[in-house]
Parts: C-alpha cells; sequence; structure tokens
C-alpha cells in the first residue's frame, strides 16, 4: 500500500497505519503472538471504524475491552497508541509501540509512530534508531522517508535530511508539498554549509561569493561587486567567480570591464555554455548602447 500525504501530522500518520495495520491483520489471519480470531477481528474493525469516525473514547474502550479478556494482540496494542499519540499523550504512545513491537518486531507502521512520539518528547536519537527501521522495513513509503527526514533535521543533520527527502521526491514526483520541504531543506543546507565554511575559512572564496550573490539578488550591485572581487582575491581560479562580477558588470553597463571578466572565466572553463552565452549577452548591449 503507498501512501501520498501531503504533510504527515501525527492524527493522518496514525489513521493511514492503523488501517494498513487493520489490512494485513485481515489478510495474514494472524499478527504477534496469538491468532487473530474471529471475535476478535470483529473488535479490531469496529476499533478502527470508530478511529475512522473519529471516536477516540469509543475506540479506546473497543481495544481496551480487548486487553482486558486477555488478547494480546499488537494490532490491539498499535491502535492503542495511535489513540495516545491522537491525544498528544506521547509517554503512553511510546509505551504501546513498544508493546505492539515486541509482539510483531518487523512490522515497520509501529515503528514509524513510535519515532514520532519519540521526537515529540525531544528524544532524537533514539527516534533516529526507530525512524531508521522503519525505513529498511518500508523503504518505498513516503511517510517514512519523511518522518526521517523531520529526525535528521531536529539533530542539525542538513545533509542526511537532504538526502531523504531526495528520496522522497524520488518518490513521488508530483507532491508539491515534498518539493518544497527538499527546496527548504536545501536552503538549510547551504545556510549550515556557509556558516561552517566562515568558522573553518573566514577568508573563504566561496563565503564572498555567497555574500556577493545575496547582494545582487537585493540590487546592490556595487556591494556585490566588491564582494566577488574579494572571492577573485582569495582564489582567482574559481569557476564562477569571474562569470558573477561579468554578470553585475553588466547591471552597471560596465559592458569592457564584463568582457574581460569573461575571458577570464572563459580561460577557466573553456566549453562554458552559460560563459559563452552571457558573453553574446553583452556585446548586444554593449553594441545596442553605442552612439
Amino acid at each position: 500500500m503507498r501512501c501520498c500525504c501531503s504533510r504527515v501530522g501525527f492524527r493522518a500518520a496514525g489513521l493511514v497505519w492503523a488501517l494498513a495495520f487493520l489490512t494485513l491483520a485481515l489478510n495474514c489471519r494472524a499478527l504477534g503472538q496469538e491468532p487473530v480470531t474471529g471475535q476478535v477481528e470483529t473488535q479490531i474493525a469496529a476499533g478502527v471504524q470508530a478511529l475512522k469516525a473519529g471516536d477516540l473514547d469509543a475506540a479506546e474502550r473497543i481495544f481496551t475491552d480487548a486487553l482486558r479478556q486477555g488478547t494480546r494482540n499488537a494490532l490491539v496494542l498499535h491502535n492503542l497508541g495511535v489513540i495516545a499519540q491522537e491525544r498528544g499523550n506521547h509517554r503512553e504512545a511510546v509505551t504501546r509501540f513498544q508493546e505492539a513491537i515486541r509482539l510483531q518486531p518487523s512490522y515497520g507502521p509501529s515503528r514509524l509512530l513510535l519515532g514520532s512520539s519519540l521526537m515529540a518528547l525531544g528524544k532524537n536519537d533514539a527516534a533516529l534508531r526507530e525512524l531508521k527501521r522503519a525505513i529498511v522495513l518500508m523503504p518505498d513509503q513516503p511517510p517514512a522517508r519523511l518522518e526521517l527526514a523531520k529526525a535528521y533535521e531536529a539533530s542539525g543533520n542538513w545533509i542526511a535530511a537532504v538526502e531523504q527527502l531526495q528520496k522522497l521526491v524520488s518518490l513521488a514526483p508530483d507532491n508539491a508539498e515534498y518539493s518544497y520541504q527538499l527546496g527548504k531543506a536545501l536552503t538549510k543546507l547551504s545556510g549550515w554549509s556557509l556558516r561552517e565554511i566562515a568558522r573553518l575559512n573566514p577568508d573563504s572564496a566561496r563565503l564572498h561569493q555567497a555574500l556577493g550573490q545575496e547582494y545582487a539578488i537585493q540590487g546592490k550591485y556595487e556591494q556585490a561587486l566588491a564582494a566577488y572581487q574579494q572571492a577573485a582575491q582569495s582564489d582567482p581560479k574559481l569557476p564562477e567567480i569571474h562569470l558573477g562580477m561579468a554578470l553585475i558588470l553588466l547591471e552597471l553597463k560596465r559592458f569592457d570591464e564584463a568582457l574581460g571578466q569573461l575571458e577570464l572565466e572563459l580561460s577557466l572553463v573553456p566549453d562554458s555554455k552559460r560563459a559563452a552565452e552571457t558573453k553574446a549577452k553583452i556585446e548586444t548591449a554593449k553594441a545596442a548602447s553605442a552612439p
């Protein structure tokens, strides 16, 4: 079963996996250490229907009654975890999901929701362990990839978060929300990278280049040019630096200087299509401005 949710919250994920668990239970006829009898099936079906209807109290009564009657079934415990999670009681949810996992260790949805509740409790290391296990069990499930990416973000591991989101987008390329999350993570990764560069080498050409790009976006071309010039001083052979200066000089209508920078860029990257196209653009603009 593939689930394409634009946003995996506890409520949405809980109901999705409660239903998935029900389907497996009824198809396999057994979960955990205890056979699923007709009576237990009926209780489970009634409990899940109550969950679908949003009646958590009724669902809880049904599943709790099953436990009181001596039923030790992973599905019952899982759904009690879903109910606790939807109520925001993550400590109880963790206990219930762990009980379900002891009976059915290979069931990914319980590990996924356990990881989500552990994250809500601020236990990021434990959450990462469970979510990684969920991914092994459900490598093609987008909700699992998204939750693991969130756990990596919470741990400040932006490289791993981006990796998971890239895989998520490949699983659901038409999902705009997933693409948005990937774009946001890439921005965070870029910011983290620049901070690391600044910490290790405050005079890094890449750092000056990034500052120049930011000034250029803001239309502050003189400041952008100064930042690019600093980048060129730090590393005159770094590709894209001279191209960046050429584009800024074009905005300032300093065409000859722009062409000079492009010659430097093309000497470094002779096959640069973008540099060649920019050169042609500058030559056209220069000719149009001639008296």
